[in-house]
């Protein structure tokens, strides 16, 4: 029984086909879902795919002034019928999920020629969808027979393996990279070009180079340092470029050999980030718990120091088993911040400030600095 009939049954492989260490900072040169095939159960954080589009071109485009278009009509990206087109891609999500850890994540882009295919499949292989994120080009090329609208979005779908799936999701690195703003779904960013495109001989090594900005917010946003990334349709290594920048351990799976050497080559060139450029805005949940006393401990906050908030209407004075006390009132940071608005309750981390310079500073900010001490 081949592979490809072995997903498409369900058949369950053989523990001898498992890899006993897992092939991470190399290209595996065939195809993706035999490759796949071979890797061990759940040992994957996350799959970036950007499988084949499927477009179906007919004839050669123009540009007015007579130029051709650089198309893509590769015979990677030719399907029979939309039939041979869904088959591939319930086999390759099928093992793409069974090697996902429990919380692991897929990513997949695509245009209107694919990307709803791919949708429902990936419904029906057991994925949970989280969002589709349209990337929104700055810069698209030009509708030149000047027939439809001008294409300029790809869509991807981000999903967990299941609806269970505890997945990550570093929201707080991604309000850090957009000004303190909520990241939105909509991502505006231009094409790959000048001296990222990749080229051999003067022309396009490939034609569809993913942007290194696209791949950066996918695993800045959906990873941390260490995890493992698949990208099973690997082309000239942009996951494996912005992975091995980002501190991420990589894998990649591509059939074409002309890709595979370009690849390497960039990858082998790209520096990984230095350590104190690495570290990133945490998310509360994955924050460690600081209680107010390890301020006081460290001396970054002095017994008797006077907390305020932030307009100055109230005022307690920090005890030395850091308690607070207002009024002759006497509780935690919290308690205090609760009586003081007559609330029933209060994040007196956010609510309480301490003078520095010629301003204020909530005491959140005092205990972000003690976690940076802390790594």
């Amino acid at each position: 029984m081949s592979v490809f009939e072995r997903v498409k049954t369900g058949a369950r492989r053989a523990p001898a086909e498992a890899d006993a260490i897992l092939p991470v900072g190399k290209i595996l040169e065939e195809d993706c879902v035999a490759a796949m095939a071979r890797l061990p159960d759940a040992c994957i954080d996350m799959v970036f795919a950007d499988p084949p589009y499927n477009l179906q071109l007919g004839g050669d485009l123009f540009r007015p002034e007579g130029g051709r278009v650089d198309a893509v009509d590769d015979d990677w990206d030719k399907f029979d019928t939309f039939a041979a087109y869904d088959d591939f891609t319930r086999a390759w999500l099928k093992e793409a999920r069974r090697i996902l850890k429990p919380n692991g994540t897929l990513w997949v882009i695509g245009s209107y020629h694919n990307i709803f295919r791919v949708g429902a499949a990936l419904q029906d292989e057991g994925y949970w969808i989280l969002n589709d994120i349209i990337w929104r080009k700055a810069n698209p090329m030009p509708n030149f027979r000047g027939t439809r609208f001008t294409n300029a979005h790809e869509t991807l779908i981000w999903a967990s393996r299941s609806e269970n799936s505890r997945y990550t999701f570093n929201y707080r690195a991604m309000k850090a990279l957009n000004d303190e703003l909520q990241m939105r779904s909509d991502w505006v960013l231009p094409i790959c070009g000048g001296g990222e495109r990749v080229k051999t001989q003067g022309v396009k090594a490939h034609p569809t180079q993913k942007p290194e900005s696209l791949l950066y917010r996918v695993l800045l946003a959906c990873t941390n340092k260490g995890d493992v990334v698949l990208d099973p349709f690997f082309g000239t290594g942009t996951t494996g470029a912005v992975a091995r920048r980002l501190g991420r351990q990589w894998i990649g799976i591509e059939r074409e050999k002309r890709y595979v050497k370009v690849a390497r080559e960039r990858i082998a060139s790209t520096l990984e980030l230095d350590e104190s450029a690495m570290r990133t805005m945490q998310s509360k949940r994955s924050q460690p718990k600081v209680p107010f006393g390890a301020l006081i401990e460290t001396g970054m906050i002095e017994p008797g120091a006077l907390l305020v908030d932030s307009k100055r209407r109230w005022k307690a004075q920090v005890r030395a088993d850091a308690s607070v006390e207002m009024g002759g009132q006497q509780g935690s940071i919290h308690q205090i911040g609760a009586a003081a608005q007559g609330a029933p309750s209060c994040n007196g981390w956010t609510f309480w400030h301490v003078s520095e310079g010629n301003g204020l500073i909530p005491l959140d900010t005092l205990r972000q600095r003690y976690i940076l001490m802390l790594d």
